[in-house]
């Protein structure tokens, strides 16, 4: 009797410790495992002071993207008039383009060892673009406050470009001048083809 029991005893105990084991581990929290502004060294043959300055180039870009990405979106939900149709699609369009930005400058930033930034608050506190209002704007102003944007972005990636190539890191410039900044410049270019005073049909 007395070994039925603890036998019992036993098994309630393992299916207890089991229960525990596949309940989930909820509200737990810890230290970072690595800081913000702090570099860990991978092996990509690049210095520690030369992966610190491109990404905290990187980081910067990274804000800004986030925020114009954000923008469009914004602008996309937002836009009235004749030109609706054509914006509400043209706006989506390249929010969808600077969402696959703002993923490959950040996997970069991670490649070099650093952190990315990476929440609201933060890139709120970091970008350059001015905040636009929480209300509703007219489409020449939206388009705009894009091109405002995009103008930022590109006269910060060619300066960053150019100091970066100066150090080394050829694999982020090639980033830059070929992903951010041609993305940058083509959607710039349609939008402020929405800005010329042109008529739809010849004047005589």
């Amino acid at each position: 009797m007395t070994t039925t029991v603890l036998e019992v005893g036993v098994a309630e105990r393992q299916r207890g410790d089991l229960m525990q084991r596949v309940a989930p581990k909820l509200h737990r929290q810890a230290h970072e495992v690595q800081p913000y502004g702090h570099i860990v060294k991978l092996p990509i043959a690049l210095s520690e002071n030369v992966c610190a300055t491109s990404v905290e180039l990187l980081n910067q870009i990274l804000a800004d993207t986030m925020t114009l990405r954000d923008l469009y979106k914004k602008h996309h939900w937002q836009v009235a008039g004749s030109t609706f149709f054509q914006l509400h699609l043209l706006y989506d369009k390249h929010y969808k383009e600077q969402a696959a930005l703002v993923d490959s400058i950040a996997e970069r930033i991670q490649l070099l060892g650093g952190v990315s930034i990476a929440m609201a608050a933060d890139v709120a506190e970091t970008t350059m673009i001015p905040r636009p209002p929480r209300g509703r704007e007219g489409a020449l102003a939206q388009l705009s406050r894009l091109l405002e944007a995009h103008e930022i972005i590109m006269l910060a990636t060619r300066s960053d470009a150019e100091k970066i190539n100066g150090l080394g890191d050829f694999g982020t410039n090639d980033m830059l001048v070929g992903s951010v900044l041609r993305t940058n410049e083509m959607q710039a270019w349609f939008l402020s083809e929405h800005l010329v005073d042109v008529p739809l049909a010849a004047v005589e």
